[in-house]
């Protein structure tokens, strides 16, 4: 409930500060920065892609803390490198590492390890431009295949993917950006240690609110509600959460941007165990940090 509130104030602040300044000023203030909301919404996604030809290196590391008993951190970050070949496409290889510190957890074996985990390909289509349109709608495809699990830190042969609808919406000319983003992530991994094979799948709607307060300067929250399934084909609840949190992006200099998102599980319930959150299938808190150069 702290984080609901915190998100809540920090909200109707951005708002009123949005809304003051465009008082003040006669109307909505014309900036000379042009938002791009592929990243300003923090987990959650936005639809934007860029013009043809436009590259970039970006560094994305996603932290997870915090299990209802002992000690737990992990984080994969991403290296990649993307590309718009065409008009509404975007592609994006791109290599994995993976941090685990892991004590006294039940269930999960202690780790303190760096290792490579694997590799990721992303394809986006632009299916509507919001410039254009009276939203942007994007599709995302993110296979990949990891030699170590995102939460255990465990050897596996793993293959998965995610896949995103985005919506987004310009509600405020150059102040005030809304999205919506729908998910489904497969699974398929086998763990090297005992040879058990594993199906699941997860399902997520997230949706977030970002405001302009100088050019180039986003602040604004988001809140995800996440599903884990068994089978690849969505099956028996294994666990679901609530996630919110604040989100801040902010153009380092003209071709450098940065952004960070933080989340916090406020509710959720893990299938036949006790507790009002599910810190078995999820954690208490996470992370996504970004940097990101365009040449």
């Amino acid at each position: 409930m702290k984080a609901i509130a915190a998100a809540a104030v920090l909200l109707a602040a951005t708002a009123a500060i949005v809304r003051a300044d465009d008082d003040d000023k006669g109307g909505p203030k014309q900036n000379t920065f042009k938002v791009d909301t592929e990243h300003i919404f923090g987990f959650t996604e936005g639809t934007d892609i860029g013009e043809v030809g436009d590259r970039e290196f970006e560094k994305e590391t996603g932290a997870r803390f915090g299990r209802r008993m002992g000690l737990y951190a992990a984080s994969s970050t991403l290296f990649d490198f993307k590309y718009v070949p065409l008009p509404g496409v975007l592609i994006s290889p791109g290599v994995l590492l993976s941090y685990h510190g892991i004590s006294s957890v039940p269930g999960l074996d202690d780790r303190q390890q760096i290792a490579f985990q694997g590799l990721s390909f992303e394809v986006k289509y632009q299916l509507l431009d919001r410039n254009h349109a009276p939203f942007g709608l994007t599709l995302f495809a993110q296979p990949r295949w990891t030699r170590i699990d995102e939460a255990t830190g465990e050897r596996v042969s793993q293959f998965g993917g995610e896949f995103t609808l985005a919506l987004d919406r310009e509600i405020l000319p150059e102040r005030l950006f809304g999205a919506i983003n729908l998910i489904y992530e497969p699974e398929i991994s086998r763990s090297h240690e005992t040879g058990e094979q594993e199906r699941e799948s997860t399902i997520v709607i997230s949706a977030g609110l970002a405001a302009q307060l100088l050019p180039g300067f986003l602040i604004g929250a988001e809140t995800r509600y996440l599903r884990a399934h068994e089978g690849l084909i969505p099956g028996a609840l294994k666990g679901d959460a609530l996630f919110v949190g604040p989100t801040l992006y902010t153009r380092l200099s003209p071709d450098t941007f940065m952004s960070v998102a933080w989340n916090a599980q406020i509710a959720g319930h893990a299938s036949g165990e006790p507790g009002r959150l599910d810190l078995t299938n999820f954690d208490r808190h996470r992370v996504r940090f970004r940097l990101g150069l365009e040449f």
